[in-house]
């Protein structure tokens, strides 16, 4: 009886191992598993939102959305937490939208839904993928719109042009962390790349191409851009930054190039800003002007902060402008993703 005893407590332990251990590997194969989208129906969605709306609200580890190669023609709303949207191929793996921002503000009293991929939650990744916001490229007329919020007509009427603003990528409400790597993001005007949290936002680029018009890359708070490719094609400026959020707030450029139309402006600012431009290359062709700051009512509390360090032109005629100026105390070596957002984040984990 002794044995018997013995035997059936050990029986009991063994199942209740295996359970627990089921359990424990099902949780996790759960929680890897890759949510196929394909544009043709081999895959777990069609759509790119119908995957996003499949998840929990919430999750503690990040959940990786798989887009096959194809072109979505889909406006993408993202507010829930903890996404890699990983697309098979960087050029053929799109995601295209068509929407201009002047339109758009005729009918919605905020910018929620004005860009393709429109943020609204923390801890969101980009890899291998091109975000369009095509407006620019398909219109390329003017044209005229009925717009009862503009009060600067008193028709009502307003013009609409190729490169007004046409945001590819938009965080708004809650979103103050996302990160990209080796994405395309594209637009013919303003804003395209438009991650903008003024008090907490931190933003993570790596290896990526944007392009567009006037201010097409303008983070706002802390901002990394390393090895990326940006092209102007028209306004009076490429880049824009807004770092009134704190004083040790900064975008950093590192190995990044800048080309665009003849006379392009590199950039500007009309709020406090924080500027480090390292080992960049500029075309030839861009303007001989620094950047600069515009006029504005907005009290400037910590003066003009725009550093270079080992940046040259094309041909080998530099602008004395961009020569190596890093504040007193700080050399190229400090400055690390690590540098930009302290214990504050670690872009790598995602």
């Amino acid at each position: 009886m002794a044995f018997e005893t013995i035997k059936n407590k050990w029986q009991m332990r063994l199942r209740l191992l295996y359970i627990v251990c089921l359990l424990l590997f099902g949780s996790m194969a759960s929680a890897q598993k890759k949510i196929i989208v394909d544009s043709k129906g081999k895959g777990d969605s069609r759509t790119i939102q119908g995957a996003i709306n499949s998840l929990p609200d919430s999750s503690s580890t990040p959940r990786v959305i798989y887009i096959r190669k194809g072109v979505y023609r889909e406006k993408i709303y993202i507010e829930k937490p903890n996404i890699i949207f990983e697309g098979e191929n960087r050029e053929t793996t799109v995601i295209v939208a068509s929407v201009a921002r002047d339109v758009w503000r005729c009918d919605h009293q905020d910018d929620w839904g004005v860009a393709t991929i429109n943020v609204g939650a923390n801890d969101i990744s980009f890899k291998n993928l091109t975000i369009t916001n095509d407006y620019g490229f398909v219109n390329v007329a003017e044209r005229t719109v009925f717009c009862f919020s503009d009060t600067v007509s008193k028709d009502h009427m307003k013009v609409i042009r190729r490169n007004s603003h046409q945001m590819a990528l938009r965080t708004m409400n809650l979103a103050t962390r996302m990160s990209a790597v080796n994405c395309i993001f594209k637009s013919f005007g303003g804003d395209t790349v438009s991650p903008w949290e003024t008090m907490n936002g931190m933003w993570y680029f790596k290896d990526c191409k944007m392009e567009g018009a006037v201010d097409f890359y303008c983070p706002r708070g802390w901002a990394w851009a390393e090895n990326c490719e940006f092209t102007a094609h028209s306004g009076t400026a490429a880049i824009w930054h807004d770092g009134s959020g704190g004083q040790d707030q900064r975008t950093v450029l590192k190995n990044c190039s800048f080309k665009g139309y003849d006379n392009f402006l590199l950039g500007r600012y009309h709020r406090d800003a924080q500027f480090y431009l390292i080992d960049c290359k500029f075309a030839k062709n861009m303007r001989d002007s620094a950047i600069y700051m515009v006029p504005t009512s907005n009290v400037i509390k910590w003066g003009h902060r725009v550093y270079y360090f080992n940046c040259h032109k094309e041909g080998g005629s530099d602008y004395t402008w961009y020569k190596d100026n890093l504040p007193v105390g700080i050399q190229a070596k400090d400055i690390t993703v690590n540098w930009v957002f302290g214990n504050r984040w670690n872009p790598a984990k995602n």
